[in-house]
């Protein structure tokens, strides 16, 4: 996938932003990461914020306002919002967590101006020549992704994979490419407004966690998350939805559908035969067996949406060329059981 623009739209980690003008909106953990790293690359940055009710949440929003502008920021913690972006701008920055509808966004957008989500400035920065693969997983209830995220994080380091869990329930994505420490695999948790500034990004797997109960701000872009995918695009069996945007989206030639589902699965699938997780996609004698990788015992629960986090997280781990052993490993760390 490709977007044009202008050159400092090819611009990297080992680059200078001098001359970009950018805004981020808000400063939480991964507005704070978008703007301290844009300063350490060079460029102009304002921030705009609306300050917090909550006492302590304030006290940190100051702390991190005096932060960036010790570092050359602008800061504006304004009580009545900014209503209008500056005249001389080239892009805006929107981190995990901004409303869908933020008006400054529209704005943005009316202008022709770039907007980036935090994860999509992200993408632009991984290391090169050779980047960390990503495991990308979106679904309209963050606590679900979360939950998926955090197994597959696990199951990857039971097979000796060095793994950084991102985004939902993890660090900011921005911070960990600027991480000069070494990073095997992202593991990726967005929402729907990174899903939406998302232009280039193409995961090496990616799953969706579910539209049929989602807003229509979700449900919208997540078939974005398969864009260009180029090992497995992971949908939910109960959710048709997702199998069909599967069937819509543009990915690499090679690009594998994987099924995940609660009952017994057929080929191309994991799901759950009595009490054992199976395995019929990454298996040679999937036309006619099944492999076992885990157990409910193993998740540590038998609710559908830990299972089904449990059985997504492995269906992305097997596409990485995880072992049986270490889907069954993760999972019991997760649960705070013994391997």
């Amino acid at each position: 996938m490709t977007s044009a623009g202008p050159a400092w739209h090819s611009l990297g980690q080992s680059d200078s932003w001098a001359g970009v003008r950018a805004v981020v909106l808000g400063f939480e953990d991964a507005g704070f990461a978008a703007a301290d790293n844009l300063l350490h690359l060079g460029a102009d940055v304002l921030v705009l914020a609306s300050p917090t009710p909550d006492a302590a949440a304030l006290a940190d929003q100051r702390e991190k306002a005096e932060l960036l502008e010790v570092l050359g920021a602008r800061v504006r913690l304004d009580a009545e919002p900014v209503t209008q972006l500056p005249e001389a701008l080239d892009l805006v920055v929107v981190p995990a967590g901004t409303a869908h509808d933020h008006p400054l966004v529209a704005e943005a957008i009316a202008r022709g101006l770039t907007v980036w989500s935090d994860a999509e400035l992200a993408w632009r920065l991984r290391p090169r020549p050779v980047a960390a693969p990503w495991l990308v997983v979106a679904g309209p209830d963050p606590a679900l992704v979360g939950a998926c995220t955090e197994r597959l994080g696990a199951i990857l380091a039971a097979d000796g994979v060095v793994a950084t869990v991102a985004g939902t329930a993890g660090r900011p994505v921005v911070e960990v490419m600027m991480d000069p420490a070494p990073c095997d695999v992202l593991v990726l948790g967005i929402d729907a407004v990174q899903l939406t500034h998302l232009p280039t990004m193409a995961a090496d797997s990616a799953a969706l966690l579910g539209v049929r109960d989602a807003d229509p701000a979700f449900a919208a872009v997540a078939g974005r998350v398969y864009a260009d995918v180029r090992v497995a695009c992971v949908y939910l069996l109960a959710d048709p939805g997702t199998e069909e945007l599967v069937a819509e989206a543009e990915v690499v030639e090679g690009a594998r559908a994987i099924g995940v589902t609660l009952g017994t699965p057929a080929p191309s699938m994991v799901g759950v035969v009595e009490e054992f997780l199976v395995d019929r996609a990454f298996i040679a004698e999937r036309a006619s067996s099944a492999a076992e990788i885990g157990s409910l015992e193993d998740v540590g629960s038998d609710d559908p949406q830990v299972v089904t986090a449990a059985l997504t997280a492995a269906a992305l781990a097997r596409a990485h060329g995880v072992s049986q052993h270490a889907v069954r490993a993760g999972l019991r760390r997760v649960a705070g059981l013994p391997d």
